[in-house]
């Protein structure tokens, strides 16, 4: 059980978590979630929280925190015109399916196991961003019609919500396999982030409410310590990471947070 006092002494390692999150977002292009979600794992387990209970509090915590960066990104990339409005409309509804069912899935599914999925996730992202840094991934013209495509949808916000990753960081390779432009991908994700972390963290409160042994300040699975300390980072220092990404070898340092990625996976796998 963490303390209140152990709580804020995390404070140093939750500040560089959201700054390392909103740096490489920036940078990369890549959700915060997919960097918040296992760092907050490991510091709840390491301080004595079960799995069980480690690993839905990072995934709730995490889709808390990109409440308010994906309303600040969605309204930017609106503004100057870069969403695919006609995407959004057809996946706001399965994508809202999918978020419902992956967002409940932690009833019936165990910490352990969703850890387990996460890594696997982390694997195969991975593996993705170092190709994509080779060559081009494009495979198809167009989204798939009908059936097939809402499919789609429904297993982003399923899996988004599931890992607490919400929802650029499966999208935008998804959108960029079927011929959109990486801009065009990232702006129409930012839109599905806000769809999808909304009605995901309050499922995420609700179905952790009254639990026994949460740390201070918890409600259901969010800890509002960690979100006021997490996401005045991500949000301050992802401008950066956007300035360095036009001064830093972009590519090399894909292919280097590739491999970092690849190994953290296969530890939450494995490990």
């Amino acid at each position: 059980m963490i303390d209140l006092q152990v709580l804020w002494s995390l404070l140093p390692l939750l500040l560089l978590t959201g700054v390392f999150a909103g740096v490489l977002a920036g940078l990369l292009g890549v959700g915060g979630g997919i960097i918040i979600v296992p760092i907050l794992f490991h510091l709840l387990t390491g301080f004595g929280i079960e799995t069980s209970l480690a690993m839905p509090l990072a995934v709730g915590t995490s889709l808390s925190t990109i409440v308010l960066t994906s309303i600040v990104s969605a309204r930017k990339h609106y503004l100057k015109g870069g969403v695919d409005m006609a995407l959004v409309k057809a996946w706001s509804l399965p994508v809202l399916l999918g978020v419902v069912i992956g967002s409940l899935a932690p009833l019936v599914i165990d910490g352990a196991q969703v850890k387990t999925v996460f890594g696997f996730m982390l694997v195969i992202v991975s593996l993705h961003m170092f190709a994509g840094s080779y060559r081009n991934l494009e495979l198809f013209e167009h989204l798939p019609k009908g059936k097939l495509q809402s499919a789609l949808a429904i297993l982003v916000g399923g899996f988004s919500a599931l890992l607490g990753i919400g929802g650029g960081t499966l999208m935008v390779p998804l959108l960029t396999t079927f011929s959109f432009t990486i801009h065009r991908a990232v702006s129409t994700a930012s839109v599905f982030g806000l769809i999808i972390s909304v009605p995901a963290t309050v499922v995420y409160i609700a179905s952790g409410w009254g639990l026994a042994d949460l740390p201070p300040f918890t409600t259901g699975y969010v800890n509002w310590v960690i979100f006021v300390i997490v996401v005045p980072m991500t949000m301050l220092f992802a401008p950066l990471g956007v300035k360095l990404a036009y001064s830093l070898n972009v590519t090399q340092l894909k292919r280097a947070f590739a491999i970092f990625l690849c190994l953290v996976g296969l530890k939450m796998v494995f490990i």
